[in-house]
């Protein structure tokens, strides 16, 4: 089933996406990482996208509606995927349709994970990566027990461009004005459910597997 995972920065998507990988069997494709190995790769595509990911913008749709129609024509997605990231907006959720469309394939679930915002910020201002092996933790909410280093390796940490309280705001801003549409653009139809982001991952995970669970049965009938 081909399923999209919407909701703004810090709400979790992410790892929701990789938990329903692993459940379901379908790839995460997550725009975000893409273009983050494009970056460290110092690819031309990198390069392009570096200077609008660091000042808390989106990269242009034709560039990322390029990078995922080459995606899910990987063999891996034949049987579905789970979006994280993408669509943004009205004009790439338009070429998704088209190209499923073109590959006589439909759009099974979108989930909205819905987030206070002022959590939001919390979540992403006070996270850090490890510089050793890639780890993440929030100085907020799970703050390392030596504070600076990664309790995975011991590694430093440090905090992303993108993660600064600034940045954030300015991203929720984008996230409003241009990818909140989406909600009214995907609830014809009966795919689009909302979910409390507030709770556990645990808990959320659970609602989206039972959404899951449902198209399934749906589909199937």
């Amino acid at each position: 089933m081909n399923t999209v995972l919407l909701g703004p920065p810090g709400a979790g998507k992410g790892t929701q996406a990789e938990n329903l990988s692993v459940k379901y069997g379908w790839p995460q494709v997550a725009t975000g990482d893409m273009f983050r190995a494009a970056l460290e790769g110092g690819t031309p595509l990198g390069l392009e996208a570096r200077k609008y990911l660091d000042a808390g913008e989106l990269v242009p749709d034709e560039v990322v509606e390029k990078v995922v129609a080459e995606r899910l024509s990987q063999d891996d997605c034949a049987e579905g995927f789970i979006l994280d990231g993408f669509p943004r907006n009205v004009h790439q959720a338009g070429a998704l349709e088209r190209y499923l469309a073109e590959e006589s394939r439909e759009l099974g679930l979108v989930a909205n994970i819905e987030v206070d915002e002022e959590m939001l910020v919390k979540r992403i201002s006070g996270r850090r990566v490890c510089s050793q092996c890639g780890s993440n933790s929030n100085v907020t909410f799970s703050p390392p027990a030596m504070e600076g280093r990664c309790d995975s390796c011991g590694g430093e940490l440090y905090q992303r461009s993108d993660d600064l309280e600034e940045t954030v705001r300015h991203r929720l801003e984008v996230y409003r004005e241009q990818t909140e549409p989406l909600i009214a653009h995907y609830r014809p139809g009966g795919r689009l459910i909302t979910i409390d982001g507030s709770r556990s991952t645990d808990e959320v995970f659970a609602d989206v597997c039972a959404a899951v669970d449902g198209m399934l049965v749906r589909e199937a009938g």
